[in-house]
């Protein structure tokens, strides 16, 4: 089973920056800002019921604070950088924790849900999302 001292803090980084930005970009795809903050508080429910896993390496992930990108940062730089950070972060567990690619997928796939279902339901922009992120992560379901 991998861990944090598995990985280089570049390698580190694109993990987390894949992780929080899946929240991020679904939020951004539907920018109504009341919804943000139920969005912002929704992830942080998430990857805080995450930090309790039995997979070590999801714990340390689950433990993230921030999202890597400011607060107005535009939805085409959301999307840029965290579907990168996501094509990173497999080609990374690919090489070094293949045992770790399915947990980070799910982890990842169920931030990004989490967000989307927060306030005021799934969206159609945000079901868009989740698509391109399932896409990066290499799974199409």
């Amino acid at each position: 089973m991998a861990t944090r001292a598995d990985f280089t803090d570049e390698e580190w980084k694109a993990l987390q920056k894949g992780l929080t930005g899946a929240g991020m970009l679904v939020s951004v795809s539907d920018p109504d800002f009341t919804d943000s903050f139920g969005e912002a508080g929704s992830l942080a429910k998430y990857l805080a019921a995450q930090q309790t896993s039995s997979d070590e390496l999801i714990r340390e992930l689950a433990h993230v604070h921030g999202t890597g990108f400011g607060f107005t940062a535009s939805r085409e730089k959301a999307e840029t950088e965290t579907l990168e950070a996501l094509r990173s972060a497999i080609a990374i567990l690919q090489a070094k924790a293949t045992d770790e690619v399915a947990a980070y997928r799910e982890l990842v796939i169920g931030a990004a849900e989490h967000v989307a279902s927060a306030k005021t339901g799934v969206k159609p922009s945000e079901t868009d999302a989740i698509d391109k992120i399932k896409e990066a992560l290499g799974t199409g379901d």
